[in-house]
């Protein structure tokens, strides 16, 4: 009896055609070295996959993530998707107001807001978090009956633990943001503080989300729902929303989604079935989970050398783009794709080489003494998983110009097309933003 093998996903395949047209088109091993890739109809698949797992008949503003990928055309596309966007800095709310997101649509966190943020944000009906009790007394001098209705809520800490990477994780007891609800007092000062405040309206919670298991997670939403609950007995119906933060990680390991959105609302309901009782609206912050397996990197090999009687690839693609890997690789593994130079999956004899970035220190390596098919130079290296928190937020070590990202999807007649999402940065742009003239050098208008 013969068993059906595995399908190949839909994005290894897109991925694949990806590759080899840009090989082709794109990646000239003089002008363009390294690139950065979006797979806009991945993105779509991922977007109606959201949406999809949470119950229609909830009301459900799904906020994208901005810092997951700070790209215009990419917040853009998750708008026309029926997302929103969640934002943490002043520069991420530009972005999102250039993709078009009108304020209803738009989240405002951070735990270091500004007064000017703030009072803007607030002007213009954007819902804010409140991160901490101090904060809180700044928005008290800023609510008067002239605002749009605000839709504020407080971002509470349920210090239910961390996971296995405790940078990403953001319920430890210690935590720097939100209000700890377990320290001494302090869930009786919240209370207090919706109470005196009829405009607070909604709470705020984030566990954290790679290295987070879905059951943590959920424990610390249940952690915020019972409080909206406590709120709401002394007061019905003040606690009008839950903002239940992201949550769902990405395995690296593949080009599978496990665990899924669906798997995330699954996990959800049974710890915390008053979620889904209509009681609450519902925000979620997903980004990661929306977006890393959309994107993927791709780098000619430039020379290969061995050292130690190992081989090593020297590509363009490392820390500048892959910042959390070359400096944290035990914590973020990506897989490295080989293909030849016409952009085919290599079909060479492997062997165990490291891949090695271009900037100057030692750690620069996306991967070490990891079995591939044995590259050689004009080789393309492949980094998949990267569409979040990679070549989105460059690492500007070495003065390295920012790559060009590139979305891809398919024509009406089947063909595959490319879109310029970001425009490769010039060698003049980045002496610009270093900084123009000698010191003391006389300045325009001056």
């Amino acid at each position: 009896m013969h068993s059906t093998p595995p399908a190949i996903p839909a994005r290894r395949t897109r991925r694949d055609l990806a590759v080899h047209a840009a090989a082709q088109e794109l990646l000239d091993s003089l002008d363009t070295p390294v690139a950065a890739f979006v797979d806009l109809a991945g993105l779509r698949e991922n977007a109606q996959a959201l949406r999809a797992a949470w119950p229609s008949e909830l009301e459900v503003l799904h906020a994208f993530a901005a810092k997951a990928t700070p790209l215009v055309p990419v917040l853009a596309e998750l708008r026309n998707h029926g997302l929103g966007c969640e934002v943490s800095s002043p520069g991420e709310l530009a972005q999102a107001r250039a993709a078009g997101f009108t304020p209803d649509r738009i989240v405002l966190d951070s735990p270091v807001k500004t007064l000017g943020e703030l009072t803007s944000a607030l002007r213009d009906g954007i819902a804010v978090n409140i991160d901490n009790f101090e904060e809180l007394d700044r928005v008290d001098r800023l609510v008067t009956p002239a605002l749009p209705t605000p839709r504020i809520g407080i971002r509470v800490n349920p210090q239910v633990g961390i996971g296995t990477i405790e940078a990403m994780s953001t319920a430890g007891r210690t935590t720097k943001f939100g209000i700890p609800l377990a320290d001494p007092g302090n869930r009786e000062r919240l209370l207090d503080a919706y109470l005196a405040r009829p405009w607070l309206r909604w709470l705020h919670v984030h566990v954290g989300s790679q290295g987070i298991p879905l059951e943590l997670n959920a424990v610390g939403v249940a952690v915020a729902v019972e409080f909206a609950q406590e709120v709401n007995r002394h007061r019905p119906g003040q606690v009008e929303g839950i903002d239940v933060g992201g949550g769902l990680p990405v395995d690296f390991t593949d080009d599978t989604d496990s665990p899924t959105f669906a798997d995330h609302v699954a996990v959800l309901r049974r710890a915390v079935p008053a979620l889904f009782d209509g009681s609450f609206r519902i925000v979620t912050e997903y980004g990661r989970a929306l977006m890393a397996k959309a994107g993927f990197i791709a780098t000619r090999v430039e020379y290969i050398k061995t050292a130690g009687g190992r081989r090593i690839a020297l590509t363009h693609a490392g820390a500048q783009v892959a910042a959390r890997t070359t400096l944290a690789p035990e914590m973020w593994p990506l897989r490295v794709l080989a293909y030849d130079r016409d952009g085919l999956p290599s079909r060479a004899d492997h062997e165990i080489q490291d891949v090695a970035g271009p900037c100057c220190f030692a750690g620069d390596l996306l991967a070490k003494e990891r079995l591939l098919p044995r590259l050689s130079a004009g080789d393309l290296v492949v980094v998949p998983d990267t569409g979040a928190y990679y070549f989105s937020s460059p690492f500007q070590y070495n003065s390295l110009p920012m790559p060009p990202v590139y979305g891809f999807d398919a024509t009406a007649e089947g063909e595959l097309a490319f879109s310029v999402l970001r425009a490769a940065e010039t060698i003049e742009s980045l002496v610009s933003r270093s900084g123009v003239g000698p010191v003391g050098a006389p300045q325009a208008g001056r």
